[in-house]
């Protein structure tokens, strides 16, 4: 059989190669061994052609004769581009034309002879397969024995002709497998895993070029092919693992690759997603421990995901992050955070902010995430909220710029309004592959009606947010001081919750148009206060000065605190304004609201029959002693009747009234009344959604908070089951209204979350809760509460 290799090649020399130079280039070929994996044969059969080349090419007349055949092969093309000159003599015009008419026969036999002598048939099953070779007749070639060809094989694996490897055993690869087992190349049994071996190596070899030259997914596809090959055959376990760890090290650029592609091949993005997923379920997360054998640390992983989120569009990151914050994760949950804010805003879906907002709340345990929090509570119409998360707030530039554009305002609202444009425009969205180029702007989003009926409905200020997940202790001194204060008229609430949402979107409007006109503006800016506040506004004139500040310094403190957990690839790429946490207590909660398990109702039941069974037996107890007590002193004539329809004393029933009790509250009535509430509470947002129970216990403003939270929890088909524990700690009548009490309690709290009947969160809490409790109609109901710790 032919192949295309010359002796020259075989012993790495040049055409110029002198004597002393073809010996020690020998010297060295047949010193050198390849791979241990190779058998005896193969290695025989190299050295055969090793050998040859050398006897050829170090006999004079032999290489004259080989190098006239060489160079025809290799410049015959060339000398028949050549015309005579008018210089040269027709004799030797002559001869370059014999010459010229010899090549041109041999150029059209040998490519004949080749392909006679390489069309072969494989025996299988008594039946023949033709094979042909076909490669440039113009490149040189040498013809071997067929029992030379694994030899043969071996020396182009080690000159890196990998595609010429590949090309030259397809014919013998039949339904992917090596049909040699007719022995036309040696015995089977070492032939054909030298073979394997060789084009498994061929594969190999060649998967890392293409991936030094940045194309993945051939280099993926030649590693897989490669590793296939041993896989089917059974054979040489080492190399299929060094395959496999060079396709775990492509992953990562494999993922890179794809995701960059046009979203028109959404396929080929899927696979990359696909893999992505592989390598976090292996890690663990993103910031998990796990050895996904991509040799990236925690770090670099944490970089690679930072850069990834740029070719990623909104759908896909919710879908990614928001399942690797349920893992838990805490840098799943903050990047879940991002993709809520930015989906809710750019798409108007107030909804997917406030679930943001509860998940920031989860990491504010650990993390000092005020400032996200006063941009979804700002995007939610919450002002009062987001000041006071503003207060909240370690991040000393970003406040810095708020409150210097701020300084004539009562409150942050217009400072904070520029500063929530400017971060969702150069820190949130340039992470979206479908909104890197679109601007924000909060005139828009608060001019939208989907957005105002939603806020509208929603619970007021941070009540709404109070599910005993709070963070930092709330800075609740108004409800002491207006305690005593004459309760105010609760029909308003409505109308100023309108209010507050009006107040937020026209200084959103003002702010922006002072922003892009460089003029100064009226801007009413308002805060809404609690029921017990009166509700106050004010014309304020929003200075220009400031506006003009770089916000490249904000920017550069995001990416440095961002460099801690989510690390930069580059200086042009950011997380956030935000160091994220290295762990996370508690995954948040799927929903934004909030819902409570019903406690199981015949709780109280159980505590009237356990009361009646010891009262029944204290009874018992006390007529046995008191008939022995007669009978030992001989004062007992007769005995006293006993019925067993009844408990021999009588029993007290329990006061379902207890709660319309007249007078100054009690300690049993004030834990009633609390009870009540937890249980309803349970009730209301838990699986049934009794919603109707709320207003038995509840007055404004905690009703009109929980009534629509209830019925948006309905909706939304998710609910939470809760276990309770009660204890009193401090009891308060008001002085100057007897129909106001002041209740501290401890509350133990264990809450499991679950959306669509599925559990995607729990938690336990203990609370110091100070209730404010008001008589109505003759019964004492919840008025309104605080966390105090």
């Amino acid at each position: 059989m032919r192949i295309p290799l010359d002796y020259y090649r075989i012993l790495g020399l040049p055409i110029q190669a002198t004597v002393e130079q073809l010996r020690q280039a020998h010297r060295d070929r047949t010193q050198q061994f390849p791979r241990r994996e190779y058998s005896e044969a193969t290695i025989v059969a190299r050295k055969q052609l090793v050998d040859e080349a050398y006897a050829i090419l170090s006999d004079l007349e032999q290489r004259q004769t080989y190098d006239g055949s060489f160079l025809s092969k290799t410049y015959g093309p060339e000398l028949e581009q050549v015309s005579p000159s008018s210089e040269i003599n027709l004799e030797k015009v002559q001869q370059e034309e014999e010459k010229e008419t010899k090549l041109q026969q041999t150029e059209e036999i040998l490519p004949k002879v080749a392909s006679r002598r390489l069309t072969r048939g494989i025996r299988s099953h008594g039946s023949e397969t033709p094979v042909t070779h076909e490669f440039d007749p113009n490149t040189p070639s040498i013809e071997i024995e067929d029992r030379q060809f694994v030899g043969a094989l071996l020396i182009l694996q080690e000159l890196g002709e990998y595609e010429l490897i590949l090309k030259l055993t397809r014919p013998y690869l039949i339904n992917n497998s090596i049909a040699v087992k007719d022995g036309r190349f040696g015995d089977p049994v070492l032939v054909l895993p030298d073979i394997a071996l060789t084009v498994a190596l061929a594969n190999l070899e060649l998967g890392r070029e293409q991936w030094q030259q940045g194309q993945y997914e051939s280099a993926a596809t030649a590693l897989e092919a490669g590793q296939g090959l041993l896989l089917r055959e059974n054979l040489f376990v080492q190399i299929r693992g060094e395959i496999q760890a060079d396709l775990y090290k492509l992953r990562p650029y494999r993922i890179m690759e794809l995701v960059e592609l046009p979203e028109e091949k959404a396929l080929d993005r899927r696979r990359g997603l696909e893999i992505l997923q592989d390598m976090l379920n292996e890690r663990g997360g993103i910031d998990g421990q796990g050895n996904d054998q991509s040799g990236l640390g925690v770090e670099d992983f944490l970089k690679f995901v930072q850069q990834l989120r740029h070719y990623l569009s909104m759908a896909e990151q919710k879908k990614l992050f928001e399942s690797e914050a349920h893992r838990p994760s805490a840098v799943g949950t903050y990047l879940a955070v991002y993709t809520f804010l930015a989906q809710g805003f750019a798409q108007k879906q107030p909804a997917l902010i406030r679930k943001a907002k509860f998940m920031l709340m989860q990491l504010g345990r650990s993390q000092d995430v005020n400032l996200e929090k006063a941009v979804c509570s700002l995007l939610l119409g919450q002002t009062e909220e987001a000041n006071r998360s503003l207060e909240l707030s370690q991040e000393h530039e970003p406040l810095s710029f708020i409150k210097e554009n701020s300084q004539e305002s009562p409150d942050l609202l217009p400072g904070l309004c520029l500063y929530a444009e400017h971060w969702l425009t150069e820190e949130v969205f340039p992470h979206f592959r479908d909104l890197s180029d679109k601007p924000a702007s909060l005139k828009d989003y608060f001019a939208d009606q989907h957005v105002q009926a939603y806020l509208e409905a929603l619970p007021a200020e941070a009540e709404a947010t109070n599910q005993w997940v709070v963070v930092q202790p709330r800075r609740g001194h108004d409800t002491e001081e207006t305690f005593y204060q004459k309760e105010t008229d609760q029909s308003s609430a409505l109308n100023l919750e309108q209010k507050r949402i009006s107040s937020v979107g026209n200084a959103a409007t003002a702010t922006m148009a002072s922003t892009s006109t460089g003029t100064s503006n009226q801007l009413e800016a308002s805060s809404y206060q609690s029921p017990q506040e009166t509700y106050k506004s004010s014309s304020i004139d929003i200075q220009k000065q400031g506006n003009s500040l770089s916000y490249s310094r904000y920017s550069e403190r995001v990416r440095e605190k961002s460099r801690s957990s989510l690390p930069q690839l580059n200086e042009n790429m950011s997380v956030g304004s935000k160091e994220l946490p290295q762990s996370m207590p508690e995954q948040s909660p799927r929903r934004t609201s909030t819902r409570r398990e019903p406690v199981k109702i015949g709780r109280l039941i159980l505590i009237a029959v356990l009361g009646l069974l010891a009262i029944g037996l204290i009874g018992f107890v006390a007529i046995k002693t008191i008939g022995w007590l007669a009978n030992a002193l001989g004062l007992g004539r007769e005995q006293p009747m006993v019925q067993l329809d009844r408990p021999p004393l009588e029993i007290p029933e329990i006061n379902q009234d207890s709660l319309t009790a007249s007078g100054p509250i009690k300690e049993e009535i004030a834990r009633i009344a609390i009870q009540s509430w937890l249980d309803t509470k349970a009730t209301a947002l838990g699986p049934n959604h009794q919603t109707e129970q709320l207003k038995n216990i509840l007055v404004d403003p905690a009703l009109e908070r929980w009534l629509p939270t209830a019925n948006a929890l309905k909706r939304e088909n998710s609910y939470r089951k809760y276990e309770h524990s009660l204890e009193i700690k401090n009891l308060n009548m008001s002085n100057t209204n007897t129909n106001q009490a002041q209740v501290d309690a401890q509350v133990r709290e264990k809450v499991e979350f679950y959306d669509n009947d599925r559990l995607t969160n729990s938690q336990n809490d203990n609370l110091l809760v100070r209730y404010y409790l008001v008589r109505q109609d003759g019964k004492w109901k919840i008025r309104n509460w605080n966390v105090l710790q």
